[in-house]
């Protein structure tokens, strides 16, 4: 059903704009099947904001595990997004565990949790950004299994820390907190301070921590992408963008509340494609 893979970049475009755009650097015959994982992703991502609790956001996930499995109902292949996920996964043969660990996470999401260390954050981001990095290097691998060395595991823990530390005032003002609480309690942050946008010296402390382990991840990722094939690669194009963002962010680092700012649409594709001819 060619229709459910449009279905899907339409879907990623207007829900994960940064992923949308790292895809136009893809092979042609690649892109169509990468762009659906990441469309599944952003579907679960943004499951919270659209089911007024974490029972029905618990049902939707539960669709989307029947749907993996194949003990969904027949409408499973009317949902033009699930089509064209399970499409992909039969032609690459991508494993469905971890497709499943994924929406494991994603229960997190659900609720108003603090994310309590940095062990777990990292955990949490390698089920969902780095398995994303690592699947979409198997796609383009024509289905083969990837030893990726650190390189999906890095990369994404960095896009994590880099996209929460950026959505700082937004997860705030849901009352939710989603990076490391430790090292925000270890610096003396309290939680009525965030939700309420209150600066402190404890908390920019805090977040510069964050911000030096998310470019630290970010010097493991490059040396071990640059050791991959160069077929794969392009699934970690990311980076490029990435790395402008967490300098933008340590360049206003003293309004941590603030909505991030962002290039254009034109200066990422920019970015992704002089990387991507420079990592050929």
């Amino acid at each position: 059903m060619p229709g459910s893979y449009d279905f899907a970049a339409q879907a990623l475009r207007e829900q994960d704009r940064d992923r949308y755009l790292a895809t136009l650097v893809l092979p042609a015959e690649s892109r169509p099947h990468i762009t659906a994982l990441l469309a599944f992703n952003a579907d679960v991502a943004a499951i919270r904001a659209r089911v007024s609790g974490p029972q029905p956001g618990e049902i939707r996930l539960q669709w989307w595990n029947d749907a993996l499995t194949g003990s969904g109902h027949g409408e499973v292949r009317q949902n033009p997004l699930a089509d064209a996920l399970l499409q992909t996964i039969a032609q690459y043969g991508l494993p469905v565990g971890t497709l499943q660990r994924l929406i494991g996470a994603r229960r997190f999401d659900l609720y108003d949790d603090p994310m309590p260390d940095l062990e777990t954050f990292e955990g949490y981001a390698g089920e969902t950004a780095s398995t994303l990095f690592q699947l979409a290097a198997m796609i383009l691998n024509q289905g083969e299994p990837v030893e990726q060395g650190d390189a999906a595991g890095h990369l994404g823990v960095a896009q994590a820390m880099i996209g929460h530390l950026r959505a700082l005032g937004h997860v705030s003002s849901q009352g939710r907190i989603m990076l490391p609480w430790s090292i925000l309690e270890a610096n003396g942050v309290r939680e009525t301070e965030l939700f309420r946008a209150r600066d402190s010296e404890g908390l920019h402390a805090a977040l510069s921590q964050i911000a030096e382990l998310a470019e630290a991840h970010l010097q493991k990722a490059r040396p071990a992408i640059a050791a991959l094939p160069a077929r794969l690669r392009p699934a970690f194009a990311a980076i490029a963008v990435l790395e402008q963002q967490l300098q933008a962010w340590n360049q206003r680092a003293t309004a941590p509340f603030a909505p991030p700012q962002d290039e254009a649409d034109w200066r990422k594709i920019a970015r992704l494609t002089w990387w991507t001819w420079r990592n050929r």
